[in-house]
């Protein structure tokens, strides 16, 4: 399997932290339009770097509520059932999410 493309798993998430990543997802969305807008508007260089590390730390957040979930749940049953392969796949994101 290719290492850089989607994976056929599947994650049925509850209603609410289904939500809570769409709201996440739809702020961040927010400020990267305005972002642009700012680059657009030749807003100087601080403003914009400021609302860039913002960005920055929402998609952090983000992901650390993912990775928060994916964990409690499907790590948690991956180790349940001694599945090397999906164990192999979390400590292979982990690595990737330290660099």
């Amino acid at each position: 399997m290719n290492e850089n493309c989607c994976s056929t798993k599947t994650k049925k998430r509850t209603e609410e932290e289904y939500k809570k990543l769409i709201n996440r997802l739809n702020r961040i969305e927010g400020q990267i339009r305005g972002i642009r807008k700012m680059v657009e508007n030749d807003a100087y260089c601080t403003d914009v770097l400021v609302q860039s590390l913002a960005a920055s730390s929402a998609i952090d957040a983000f992901n650390k509520e993912l990775l928060t979930s994916h964990f409690k749940s499907c790590v948690v049953n991956d180790i349940r059932n001694n599945d090397e392969q999906g164990i192999e796949e979390f400590t292979g994101i982990m690595r990737r999410l330290m660099r």
